[in-house]
C-alpha cells in the first residue's frame, strides 16, 4: 500500500523492509480478499526450508509488523486492541518444512456498520503485502491481498474498466447474444462521465421499446391497453432502472455494477427470499426475464461526489433535491434520460437509516401523481424488495412508511428522483439500508433482484397500470380514484384541491413569448427548454388568438394538459399546495418555476381553446437581446438575471456602465446605461430589454465599478452569486458581504455592505448589538412557503413591483424595527397572503417586516428575513442581492441615511449560535 495513504490517518508508519535484502518465497493464502466490515480468518502457509526457529518467525502486513495495527478509537486515533490477530501459530504441517498458521482480520473500526464515520474508511482500501519472515535467514514469504470497506466496494476510477470487462466478456461468450450499450450521459461539474449501461434480449428490444412501444403508449395508451386485454400485443420489454445519487450512501453505486454482471454473464442467477418458515430460494433464468425487461443501470448521478466520499456535487448541491429545479449540470442530465425512458419500475439506493426502509411514504402525496395505480404495486414492491434484502443478509426485517408512520418521509416534493419518476408513471423507491458495510450491501443488492424478480413477474398489470395513468392525461381526466390518497393531517379524505373547478388540471398553461403579457421572455424561452428536456408536450400558436379576454401573440407556447406527462407540467408550474396543517414534511414542496423564477404563465380553463391553431416545438433557442436604434447609449432594464450577467461582464471588461438613481423620462431607477458601441461588443450572447438614449444628462445617474463580493455561508448562496456573474474575494478584500451564515463582526463589515439573508445571519446581527432596537423571530427552520409581499420604492428593489409574490424556508420575520431604518418590503397584511407551502402557524407573519436596510457613516446593512438565493431556484429574488452588490460600489455608498453614526457591535461567532439550524442551513440529511 501506498505510504502516502497512511499519511493521511494517525497510523505509526514504519519503514518498509527491501525486499531485495530477503529471498522471497511464495505465501499460499486460503483467501486473498478482507472486509474491513466482516470478521474473516485465512489461513496461510510457505516453505522455509531447512532448520528454521518458528519462535522468531514475525508478520507482517503492509511492510509493519501487524501488532502496529491497531483498531480505531475515536477521531484520529487508531490505538485499540490488535486488529489482525494469530488464531494459529506458525508450525510445521506433518513433519515438512512446510510452515501453516491462521491468521483473524477482525473489524478495523471495531464496528460492522461504518455510517457514522462513513468518511474514515477510504484511505485504508486497497493492496497489501502480507508476509511471514524470518529474519535469522532472511526470508521473506509474500503475497498480496485487498482489504476493503466490503468486497465489491470500488472507487470511481475503477467503476468503467469495470463495466468495460463485463461487456467485453459479454461479447467474448459465443453463447452470449445480450446487448449492452454503454453511454457517458454527459460531463459533471469536475468534467467526470455518467456512466449509464443498457442491457437487453438484444437491441432490437431497445430500439422497439423507443422507437414503438413507448411512443404509442404516450400518443395513443388506449390502443395499447385493449391490446393488453385481449392478448395481442406481442413481444414487449418494460424498462427497470436501478440509481444512485448519493455516493457516500456507498452500496448503490456497487450494487447496480454486480446487478449488471449477473443479469449479463450468467445464465441464471438465484437468491434467496425471506427468513424462517418464509425462507425459500428462487431462481431467474436470465434470458426469459430479458424477454420482458431492458435493465437501466444509472451507477451514480454524482460522481464528483464518489470521487470526494460527499453527498453533495462539486457545487455543495445535494442531487436529490435538484431533480425538479435542475439548476446542475449532472441533474439536468439524468432527467432528461429518465424522461426520454420513461422506466417502469425505478430503485433509488440509499442509507442510512435506523432500520431497512423501502418506499412507499407518508402522505401527504404530490397531487400529481395518479396515486390509485401507484401505490398497491408499490407496496406489493417493496415487500418482494425487503424480502429478498432480508434473505440475502443477516438483517431480520424492514418497513415501509407508508404502512408504519404518520407523516415526515413523505412524497410531497418532486425533488427526490424516485418521485420525480413517479410523475412519468414510475414506481418510485427510495431504498434505504440501514448499515454501510458488507451486511448493507448484501441487503441492497438482495433488494434490486427482488425488484427485478417482481416486475418480472408481473408486468403486464404494471404496464396496464403505467398505460392507464398516460391515458388520464392524454384524455384530461382527473379520475377521483385518486382522491382517498390526498388526505389532510387528521387523516380525512381531502382529495385534490379543486377549488371551483371541476378538473384539478387546468387544460392548458399559455406562456407568452413576447409583448406584454410576458415580463421575462428570457426566463419563458428557459421554461420551455426545461419542458422539452422533461418529456413535455409543447406547441406554439400559429396565429393571434384571443381567449378569456387576452390577445396572444403568434408564436405563444402552449402546455396542452391533454398528453401523458401533465403531470410533470403541473407540479412545476402551478402554484402548489397549503401543507401546513401537517406536524412533519421531510422536504420544499414549493415547486412553481413561473414565481420562483420570474416570468408570467396563465392557466387556462377552456377546453379545445387553441385546438388546431398550434403546431408542435421541439426545440427553442434563448433569445438575446436587440440594441434599438443608432443612439451613442442604450438603457437595459433591471429586469432579468441575464441582465446582471451582461453589466458584469461589461465591467470586467473596463466599459462604462452608470446606473439611474432616480425614476424619470422613461428610464427607471435601477435601469443601466451603456455605451452602445460596448453593448454591440460584449452583449451578443445575453438577454436584455433596451431602449435608445442620447444621453444621460436629465437624469441622475452613478458609475459603477466591477464589484468585489465575498461570500459567508452556504455553498448555494455562492454558486448563485458566481451564477450572476460576480467577482468573488476574500472578506477583507470585498466591497460587499453576502452571507447567509450565523457568524457576524461589525468590525468586519467597517467600510462595506454587508448583506445578510434568512434566520442565522439576522439573529447573528441582533446578537451582535451593531442594530439597537432589532430583533427578528420564527416559527421553526424548514417552514417554507410562497406568500404575497408588498415591496416599497427603494434603489436596492429596483426592478420590482409593489405587489410581489416572494418564498422563504426560514420561518422568519422581523418583529422590531431600529431608529431611522428603511423598510424594504413586509409580508402582505391580506388575510389571504400565505398561498403555498408548510409553515405551520404562518399566520404570524401577516403583515410583519420582511427586510430593511440602515446606512451608517462607515457601513451600510442590509437584510432580509427571506431565501434569496434557496437552492440555485429562487431566481427572481436574485436582483434583490445584486441590486444590493450595485450599491455598494455606486458613487454615494454611505451617508444615505438619518441619524447616521459609526457602526458598533460585538462579534457573533457562528460556532458560537446555538440556535437549531433550518435543514436549509445544513443541507437536512433525510437519512440522518
Amino acid at each position: 500500500m501506498m505510504l502516502s495513504i497512511f499519511a493521511q490517518t494517525a497510523f505509526p508508519v514504519s519503514a518498509v523492509e527491501a525486499s531485495e535484502d530477503f529471498k522471497l518465497v511464495n505465501l499460499e493464502t486460503s483467501r486473498n480478499l478482507f472486509s474491513m466490515t466482516e470478521v474473516r480468518t485465512v489461513d496461510v502457509q510457505a516453505d522455509f526450508g531447512e532448520n528454521v526457529d518458528l519462535s522468531k518467525i514475525q508478520w507482517q502486513f503492509g511492510g509493519k509488523s501487524i501488532s502496529e495495527w491497531k483498531k480505531w478509537t475515536s477521531g484520529n486515533n487508531y490505538n485499540g486492541a490488535p486488529v489482525i490477530t494469530v488464531k494459529e501459530a506458525p508450525h510445521f504441517v506433518d513433519g515438512t518444512t512446510t510452515v501453516k498458521a491462521t491468521l483473524e482480520f477482525g473489524l478495523l473500526f471495531n464496528r460492522e456498520n461504518l455510517t457514522s464515520i462513513r468518511t474514515l474508511y477510504q484511505p485504508f482500501i486497497g493492496d497489501y503485502e502480507l508476509a511471514l519472515v524470518n529474519p535469522e535467514n532472511k526470508t521473506k514469504a509474500a503475497t498480496t491481498v485487498t482489504w476493503n470497506v466490503y468486497d465489491q466496494f470500488l472507487f470511481y476510477d475503477q467503476l468503467k474498466p469495470a463495466i468495460d470487462q463485463i461487456i467485453s466478456k459479454a461479447k467474448a461468450d459465443p453463447n452470449n447474444h445480450r446487448y449492452l450499450e454503454y453511454q457517458s450521459l454527459g460531463k459533471t461539474v469536475k468534467g467526470r462521465d455518467l456512466h449509464f449501461v443498457i442491457l437487453a434480449k438484444d437491441k432490437n428490444a431497445v430500439d422497439k421499446y423507443l422507437n414503438q412501444t413507448l411512443p404509442t403508449a404516450l400518443e395513443n395508451p388506449e390502443s395499447l391497453l385493449e391490446k393488453l386485454q385481449n392478448g395481442t400485443i406481442g413481444d414487449y420489454q418494460v424498462p427497470i432502472w436501478m440509481n444512485n445519487i448519493h455516493p457516500d450512501e456507498a452500496e448503490g453505486v456497487d450494487v447496480s455494477k454486480e446487478l449488471l454482471e449477473k443479469f449479463a454473464l450468467d445464465e441464471e442467477v438465484t437468491f434467496t427470499t425471506g427468513k424462517g418458515a418464509n425462507e425459500k430460494s428462487v431462481t431467474l433464468d436470465v434470458d426469459k426475464v430479458l424477454d420482458d425487461v431492458i435493465f437501466l443501470y444509472m451507477f451514480t448521478n454524482n460522481p464528483d461526489g464518489r470521487v470526494a466520499n460527499t453527498r453533495a456535487n462539486a457545487n455543495g448541491f445535494d442531487l436529490n433535491r435538484d431533480n425538479h429545479y435542475q439548476t446542475q449540470v449532472e441533474t439536468q442530465q439524468v432527467t432528461q434520460v429518465i424522461a426520454k425512458w420513461s422506466p417502469l419500475s425505478f430503485i433509488d439506493q440509499h442509507g442510512y437509516v435506523n432500520g431497512f426502509l423501502i418506499e412507499p411514504t407518508t402522505p401527504p402525496h404530490n397531487p400529481n401523481y395518479e396515486y390509485d395505480l401507484l401505490y398497491h404495486t408499490m407496496i406489493d414492491q417493496a415487500n418482494a424488495m425487503g424480502q429478498a434484502g432480508i434473505g440475502n443478509s443477516k438483517l431480520t426485517s424492514y418497513f415501509i412508511p407508508a404502512e408504519t408512520w404518520a407523516d415526515g418521509w413523505d412524497d410531497a416534493t418532486p425533488a427526490y428522483t424516485p418521485m420525480y419518476a413517479m410523475l412519468h408513471g414510475s414506481l418510485g423507491h427510495t431504498i434505504e439500508v440501514p448499515e454501510l458495510g458488507q451486511n448493507g450491501y448484501r441487503a441492497m443488492e438482495g433488494a434490486g433482484l427482488g425488484a427485478a424478480n417482481y416486475v418480472y413477474e408481473n408486468k403486464d398489470e404494471l404496464f396496464k397500470n403505467q398505460l392507464e395513468i398516460f391515458a388520464r392525461g392524454v384524455n384530461g381526466e382527473d379520475n377521483r380514484a385518486v382522491d382517498p390518497y390526498f388526505i389532510n393531517a387528521e387523516g380525512e379524505s381531502i382529495g385534490r384541491v379543486r377549488g371551483e373547478h371541476a378538473s384539478y388540471f387546468p387544460d392548458y398553461y399559455v406562456i407568452p413569448a413576447d409583448g406584454k403579457e410576458q415580463k421575462n421572455k428570457h426566463e419563458a424561452y428557459k421554461m420551455v427548454q426545461y419542458l422539452l428536456r422533461n418529456g413535455v408536450k409543447v406547441e406554439q400558436t400559429t396565429k393571434n388568438m384571443k381567449v378569456n379576454g387576452t390577445m396572444y401573440l403568434k408564436g405563444t407556447f402552449i402546455v396542452p394538459m391533454k398528453q401523458a406527462k401533465r403531470g410533470v407540467a403541473n407540479a412545476m408550474l402551478s402554484k402548489g399546495e397549503n401543507s401546513s396543517d401537517w406536524a412533519a414534511m421531510y422536504d420544499p414542496i414549493v415547486t412553481n418555476f413561473p414565481d420562483l423564477r420570474g416570468f408570467d404563465v396563465h392557466p387556462i380553463r377552456v377546453p379545445d381553446a387553441f385546438a388546431n391553431n398550434t403546431s408542435r416545438v421541439d426545440n427553442v433557442t434563448l433569445p438575446t437581446g436587440q440594441i434599438v436604434g443608432n443612439t451613442p447609449k442604450q438603457v437595459l432594464a433591471n429586469s432579468n438575471n441575464d441582465t446582471i450577467k451582461l453589466v458584469n461582464e461589461l465591467l470586467r471588461q473596463g466599459a462604462v456602465v452608470e446606473k439611474a438613481t432616480e425614476t424619470k423620462a422613461g428610464i427607471n431607477r435601477g435601469d443601466f446605461i451603456v455605451n452602445t458601441k460596448d453593448l454591440q461588443t460584449y452583449g451578443k450572447n445575453y438577454y436584455f430589454e433596451a431602449k435608445a438614449e442620447g444621453t444621460t444628462n436629465h437624469i441622475k445617474t452613478e458609475q459603477l465599478r466591477l464589484p468585489k463580493v465575498a461570500v459567508a455561508g452556504s455553498n448555494q448562496l455562492n454558486f448563485s452569486i458566481r451564477e450572476l456573474g460576480f467577482n468573488l474575494v476574500p472578506q477583507a478584500e470585498a466591497d460587499v458581504i453576502i452571507s447567509d451564515s450565523s457568524g457576524f463582526n461589525p468590525i468586519d463589515i467597517k467600510g462595506k455592505t454587508y448583506v445578510g439573508i434568512g434566520y442565522s445571519a439576522l439573529n447573528a446581527v441582533k446578537r451582535s448589538g451593531a442594530l439597537p432596537g432589532f430583533d427578528v423571530t420564527r416559527t421553526a427552520g424548514g417552514h417554507e412557503g410562497l406568500f404575497k409581499a408588498v415591496v416599497n420604492d427603494h434603489s436596492l428593489t429596483s426592478g420590482y413591483k409593489k405587489d410581489e409574490l416572494l418564498y422563504s424556508t426560514q420561518g422568519t420575520w422581523i418583529t422590531s424595527l431600529p431608529e431611522d431604518v428603511e423598510v424594504l418590503a413586509t409580508f402582505s397584511d391580506a388575510d389571504d397572503f400565505y398561498v403555498s407551502g408548510w409553515w405551520p402557524r404562518h399566520e404570524r407573519a401577516q403583515g410583519q417586516t420582511l427586510a430593511l436596510t440602515k446606512n451608517f457613516e462607515d457601513s451600510t446593512i442590509t437584510l432580509f428575513a427571506n431565501d434569496l438565493a434557496f437552492r440555485g431556484h429562487t431566481q427572481y429574488s436574485y436582483r434583490l442581492i445584486a441590486n444590493s452588490i450595485y450599491t455598494s460600489v455606486g458613487s454615494e455608498v454611505m451617508k444615505k441615511g438619518k441619524g447616521i453614526g459609526k457602526l458598533k457591535g460585538k462579534e457573533v461567532k457562528a460556532e458560537d449560535n446555538k440556535i437549531e439550524k433550518s435543514f436549509y442551513e445544513m443541507g437536512r440529511d433525510r437519512e440522518n
